[in-house]
């Protein structure tokens, strides 16, 4: 059965417009907006504007994930190169591999800045806040932007290989 063409130009539509929701979002953060505020601003104002932006952040690259994801699912089916899941017999196939598995680790890794050093963030930023110890902020911070600009890495080597597997 051949898929409607409707359908998968709204998979292709749906998959860049997530990618660049996901991708444009940390490079702005990554390269304009935190190298600044952390040249203008305190350590405590910092970790409160990080925070703050992440929590906006986070659920719509969280969406964009699950967009990603599926829209991808349904492009690589529909794909005349595509002949089973690991037969990697082809340029593309181990173009698309390599990018899915690059994928999984910036997931990974936007998993362990959701799920572990922004909650670690927000503590070290209260106890700084109420007197405490400054070197766990510090720390939290550098953290979060060595998770962000890892993704943001991988997310330039995705879309080489997304050029890679389109061009074979």
């Amino acid at each position: 059965m051949t898929t409607p063409i409707w359908a998968l130009a709204l998979a292709y539509w749906s998959h860049m417009l997530a990618t660049v929701l996901w991708i444009g979002g940390l490079v702005v953060l990554a390269l304009l907006v935190l190298p600044a505020a952390h040249k203008a601003l305190e350590s405590e104002a910092y970790s409160q504007l990080l925070a703050g932006i992440q929590q906006r952040l986070d659920p719509l690259g969280w969406f964009c994930i699950a967009l990603l994801l599926a829209s991808g699912m349904f492009q690589m089916s529909a794909s005349p190169h595509y002949s089973g899941f690991l037969a990697i017999e082809s340029l593309w196939a181990w173009a698309i591999l390599a990018k899915h598995l690059l994928f999984g680790i910036m997931v990974i890794a936007s998993g362990v800045e959701t799920w572990g050093v922004l909650p670690a963030l927000r503590r070290e930023a209260l106890r700084s806040a109420r007197g405490g110890e400054t070197s766990g902020l510090d720390k939290r911070q550098r953290q979060s932007v060595r998770l962000m600009q890892v993704n943001l890495i991988l997310a330039t080597v995705v879309l080489l290989l997304t050029a890679i597997a389109r061009s074979a």
